[in-house]
């Protein structure tokens, strides 16, 4: 989710420029005056003596009312924007691992891959239905997201024990980790009601 709002929104960020900088530099080298085509009549750079902002601009909207309060309510949403995407990019999913072998090397082991296998383990667990995990953190102390899909009939702190016991315990000692740091979410499967004749 993170990489595709992170891709939207250098897109969108980049298109913005690219047609900014597109326009500025149409009316800046005078371009439709030589290629004799015209731009619209909104767009406020026509010639090489044309500013970013004018006068006019700057000063249109200073005497109603509602300027002062809209712009700063517009620039306090854009900082929490800024500052939520900027936090977001923090919980980013580890990449490596690294894996101390006993020989004085680290080795690396990728981290989707000890994702992968750590669901594919609490998956067979008894009364879960779907496992999600996410590796965050250091790659030398990672930490593990867990969501497990409960079905009606499982028991959740036995199912709560077991992943701790068996599948995290697993995926420690595999990784040469001292400790693996886990937060787990439990959630029940719904069903549909089924109709009796």
């Amino acid at each position: 989710m993170l990489k595709t709002v992170n891709r939207v929104l250098l897109g969108l960020l980049g298109l913005g420029l690219f047609a900014l900088g597109g326009g500025v530099l149409l009316g800046g080298l005078d371009l439709q005056r030589h290629w004799d085509f015209a731009m619209p009549g909104w767009w406020p750079f026509r010639g090489p003596a044309d500013v970013v902002l004018g006068v006019e601009g700057r000063t249109r909207w200073r005497e109603e009312g509602w300027w002062w309060p809209t712009v700063i309510a517009v620039l306090a949403v854009l900082l929490v924007l800024l500052l939520w995407w900027l936090l977001a990019q923090r919980g980013h999913r580890l990449g490596q691992v690294l894996v101390d072998s006993e020989d004085g090397e680290a080795a690396r082991l990728n981290g989707r891959t000890l994702e992968d296998v750590i669901e594919q383990e609490a998956q067979a667990l008894d009364g879960v239905s779907r496992a999600q995990v996410r590796l965050a953190g250091r790659r030398t102390a990672p930490t593990a997201r867990v969501r497990l899909m409960l079905e009606p009939h499982a028991d959740p702190a036995l199912t709560l024990g077991r992943l701790s016991r068996e599948t995290l315990a697993h995926a420690r000692d595999a990784a040469g980790l001292d400790r693996l740091p886990s937060k787990v979410r439990l959630r029940e499967a719904r069903h549909r009601a089924r109709r009796t004749a």
